[in-house]
Parts: C-alpha cells; sequence; structure tokens
C-alpha cells in the first residue's frame, strides 16, 4: 500500500521548496524577499533621518545655551546702567541735567537758525 505524499499528481523533483510543490509559494518567496528589502531600505533612511535630526538637535541646543548666556550678561549691563541712571536722577544732579538739556536745545536752534539763513 502507498501513502500519498505532498503534492502528488506532480512530477518527480519539482519539490524544491520546502516540499510544497512549483505553484505559487516561489512567487510568494519573491514578493516577501522585495518586500524586506524595500523595508530594509526604508528602516536605513528612517535611522540616518533620525541621527541628522539628533546632531541638529545637539547643535540648537548649543546656540540657545550661548545665546541664554549673553542675554544674562546683557541684562546684567542694563541692570547695572538702569541703577545708575537711577542714582543720577535722585541726586542734585538733576539740575544740572536740565541745563545740559537746554544748553543742547539752545545749541540746536542756533544751528537751525543759521542754516535758514543760508
Amino acid at each position: 500500500m502507498r501513502r500519498a505524499g505532498l503534492g502528488e499528481g506532480v512530477p518527480a523533483g519539482n519539490y524544491g521548496n520546502y516540499g510544497y510543490p512549483n505553484s505559487g509559494y516561489s512567487a510568494c518567496e519573491e514578493e516577501n524577499e522585495r518586500l524586506t528589502e524595500s523595508l530594509r531600505n526604508k528602516v536605513t533612511a528612517i535611522k540616518s533621518l533620525s541621527i541628522e535630526i539628533g546632531h541638529e538637535v545637539k547643535h540648537q541646543n548649543k546656540l540657545l545655551a550661548e545665546m541664554d548666556s549673553q542675554f544674562d550678561s546683557t541684562t546684567g549691563f542694563l541692570g547695572k546702567t538702569m541703577g545708575k541712571l537711577k542714582i543720577l536722577s535722585r541726586g542734585s544732579q538733576t539740575k544740572l541735567l536740565c541745563y545740559m538739556m537746554l544748553f543742547s536745545l539752545f545749541v540746536f536752534f542756533v544751528i537751525y537758525w543759521i542754516i535758514k539763513l543760508r
């Protein structure tokens, strides 16, 4: 008595794909390989893109840290200047500042008058 095997009715020697007859299995295997390669290429592209994004983020963080330190130093400088201006405005030097402003306006009007007469 003979047992029925895989691919009965198929000519001998056509069982190269894991015991399955050469039907659609080979086409499916080729399609899987093609899709696997396509997926591998996409994963590689995404990996390189994410690495580039990481480098860009590190660079931007460095720039932000530098800007932060520059803003801190500028804030300190402006704070000192404003403090000096407050001291100047509170003191008896207010009269001197008013005299300087009046003198500047006088010089401006004299120069304007001279230019207008020409």
